[in-house]
């Protein structure tokens, strides 16, 4: 990598606590910049000399190979802030990614589960061993909590407040929220405790694998996938949707969108609105099916 591509990343995980994942995405963001740069390029290309025609130039490469637009977007944005690093630093007088605009995004509502599809999911899931009474402590929390899925794998002991059925969890940026989970989720997340089994004393996840060591999050999102395929439910669902399924289903039953919003530990309400588009949705489809003056009917 460039010296100038190395710096940056230095700075987010030292004086910004990047995330891994987050460190991940920009590097390979980043890497992937630079190996635009070095086709037909003698050496190595300098990312700190380009200039906003050569960006717009790269966008279209990135189109004509394809990527989802919002991959474009996220591609963009890590050079953005690539630039927005320099200019700070005195590197570059001007940003070149000024110019850029990101491509336009499709409208796409979030995948969901019915309130049936949820309760046969979890019903369903074997717990005659601790494997399976871990997996049904993690769903029942995921959904029963509107947890993001790195809030889940990232939880700690200490953590945990199965009295008052809170949690702490450490959402994007690292900022911290208590988080409501019902009495069922606080139930499992009991009955896993009593059966989990860590590699060491100083292990102090809460979800671990068959080792005895901290899940990741690609390991829960197979792991879900086993279980949707097992009993016959949509397999492409993902950790996320037990997610986007909670505050849709909260709002189907009359909670206030700010309210929903804490919960789901979003920084702006904008965030949080997409979920009034997708009931708006559901109550369009349950008039047309079911009015009698809908569509013509008579």
């Amino acid at each position: 990598m460039h010296p100038s591509v190395v710096q940056f990343l230095e700075h987010l995980k030292t004086e910004r606590n990047s995330s891994e994942h987050t460190l991940r995405c920009y590097e390979d963001d980043l890497v992937l910049f630079c190996q635009f740069l070095n086709e037909g390029h003698e050496g190595e290309a300098n990312p700190i000399d380009v200039d906003g025609r050569r960006l717009r130039r790269y966008s279209a490469w990135l189109n004509g190979r394809d990527y989802a637009a919002s991959t474009i977007a996220r591609r963009l944005a890590s050079l953005r802030s690539f630039y927005r690093f320099q200019r700070r630093r005195g590197t570059i007088t001007s940003n070149p990614t000024e110019a850029l605009r990101n491509p336009k995004q499709p409208k796409r509502l979030p995948r969901l589960l019915r309130v049936e599809e949820i309760i046969q999911l979890l019903d369903s899931i074997a717990t005659a061993t601790p494997l399976g009474i871990r997996d049904r402590s993690m769903f029942e929390t995921l959904y029963g909590g509107g947890l993001r899925v790195g809030e889940l794998v990232g939880l700690n002991l200490d953590d945990l407040d199965l009295e008052q059925e809170l949690l702490r969890v450490r959402g994007k940026g690292k900022r911290e929220r208590l988080c409501p989970i019902g009495r069922t989720s606080a139930t499992w997340i009991a009955n896993w405790l009593q059966v989990r089994q860590p590699k060491s004393v100083d292990e102090r996840a809460v979800y671990l694998n068959r080792y005895g060591e901290r899940l990741t999050t690609r390991s829960v999102g197979r792991l879900l996938e086993t279980h949707l395929v097992g009993h016959g439910l949509d397999p492409s669902a993902s950790p996320h949707t037990l997610r986007h399924s909670f505050a849709t289903h909260l709002l189907d039953r009359g909670a206030d969108l700010r309210s929903v919003q804490e919960l789901l530990g979003h920084r702006n309400l904008t965030t949080t609105q997409i979920y009034t588009h997708v009931t708006e949705e559901r109550m369009l489809d349950v008039y047309k099916s079911s009015h009698p003056r809908a569509q013509g009917k008579t």
